[in-house]
């Protein structure tokens, strides 16, 4: 088990890389803009998720073998770019349901009814975003690499075994990501509630998720070990 001062000192460091700008955090806040905080939170949910697999393929020692094979790494980050892909395609395409409060509590036309249903038909059920999370944090290997650098200089060998410590720090780097990328999800979520009123700007948050989930794409395949 880590000391005290060390899992603080390792919650700090957790927390500003969650804040650092990055695919992660940009995917929650872009999701939880188009589709709202309770989504982005299944999003970091699934974003966690994704980070007990890593935990756990750090401390049995997995992730060694995976960045040692330059094939494993290859396969993965084409994996996730063609999902990343794969989202921009959805969000380039994404229909857009203006949400008028005053309409709805009125009670609105019918064909402006029928258009928000079909648009919260289109929008994914939130077991499909913590999907969408998971997917996201595992297909992209230069997560594993980092947990494989990074977790095991917090470990102490004089303390006692090395892999229940790596997971003791897994969980603790969760934590942080859920309190820092959870923010992230409401507030983006609350910006998005305005967006929603407005269809031209959905069209262009539409747009510009669809861009950023692209260059992302680009760049998970350009990435390197």
């Amino acid at each position: 088990m880590p000391s005290l001062e060390t899992l603080v000192a390792f919650f700090g460091v957790a927390v500003l890389l969650g804040l650092t700008p990055g695919p992660d955090n940009l995917f929650v806040l872009l999701q939880s803009a188009q589709r709202g905080w309770r989504a982005g939170m299944a999003v970091v949910l699934g974003l966690c998720a994704g980070l007990v697999v890593h935990t756990a393929a750090v401390a049995l020692g997995l992730a060694a073998v995976f960045a040692a094979s330059a094939l494993a790494f290859t396969v993965l980050k084409f994996c996730g770019a063609a999902y990343l892909a794969w989202l921009a395609w959805h969000s380039l395409r994404a229909p857009v349901a203006v949400v008028d409060g005053a309409a709805a509590a009125e009670g609105a036309a019918a064909p402006e009814g029928a258009a928000g249903a079909r648009g919260a038909a289109a929008t994914p059920g939130l077991a499909r975003m913590v999907g969408r999370g998971m997917v996201m944090n595992l297909t992209n290997p230069k997560v594993l690499i980092f947990f494989l650098a990074f977790l095991p200089q917090f470990a102490d060998p004089a303390r006692g075994s090395v892999a229940p410590q790596l997971m003791v720090l897994g969980v603790v780097f969760m934590l942080a990501t859920l309190l820092v990328f959870g923010a992230i999800a409401c507030f983006s979520g609350a910006f998005g509630v305005l967006l929603q009123r407005s269809a031209r700007a959905q069209r262009w948050l539409n747009r510009v998720a669809g861009l950023v989930f692209l260059g992302l794409a680009v760049r998970l395949v350009t990435v390197t070990r």
